[in-house]
């Protein structure tokens, strides 16, 4: 299975991440799953973690390894693209022809961290420590799935965001460092890497994350 062997190269690069190899796979699930079923990521941290969450989303909303060109003649989403390709052309003339050059397969995933007059404006008027937990009620659906990364694990705006997603229905996975603190308690899968300083945990985040969308393009457009 390809998405295992990327999964292997990994723990190859960086054996300090062995014992992490089942919650890795477990995380692997629950967002393969998400996506399959038409689900959305959400992605929320604090600081050198909100850079890691735009860089997520980065990766999942765009190709990665792969270019994932769209194409009529595979499977994979045939008729829903096929559909937009032939109401594109009935705006204009060719432009179905050159959005299928340019748009790129897609999983849906939106960092939590930007929208700077939404959380500005809560922080202002609400309260700064329930910005994520409001963009999680709003966003979050049944299905969908929320990754809190904290490497104290006890982010509080992180903890209130997942409060939110569980009650929602929605699956929390975590990212963060050895001890995982209270993001342990609300989350589905964390994964928990080794490290005693902040910038030391998140040198480790970034292959984590890098392995798991690579795994997540291999999943949906490895083929065709």
């Amino acid at each position: 299975m390809r998405e295992k062997k990327l999964l292997d190269d990994l723990l190859v690069r960086y054996p300090i991440l062995r014992g992490q190899k089942e919650p890795i796979w477990k995380m692997f699930e629950i967002m393969a799953e998400s996506f399959a079923h038409h689900g959305k990521l959400l992605v929320a941290g604090n600081g050198g973690s909100a850079a890691d969450a735009d860089h997520i989303v980065g990766e999942l909303m765009k190709g990665f390894a792969k270019q994932r060109k769209l194409k009529i003649d595979t499977e994979q989403e045939k008729n829903s693209i096929k559909e937009m390709y032939l109401r594109l052309e009935e705006m204009q003339e060719g432009a179905g022809k050159k959005m299928m050059e340019k748009l790129q397969g897609a999983l849906p995933a939106i960092a939590l961290t930007g929208h700077q007059a939404l959380s500005t404006a809560y922080a202002n008027d609400v309260d700064p420590l329930y910005g994520f937990a409001q963009q999680v009620y709003g966003y979050g659906r049944k299905g969908d799935v929320l990754l809190g990364i904290s490497t104290s694990g006890n982010s509080q705006n992180v903890l209130y965001a997942c409060m939110v997603a569980k009650a929602k229905g929605m699956k929390v996975t975590g990212l963060s460092g050895s001890d995982g603190g209270r993001l342990r308690e609300f989350s589905d899968v964390i994964i928990r890497v080794s490290g005693e300083k902040v910038h030391e945990i998140q040198e480790l985040h970034m292959p984590v994350y890098h392995c798991l969308c690579l795994m997540l393009e291999e999943h949906f457009f490895g083929i065709g």
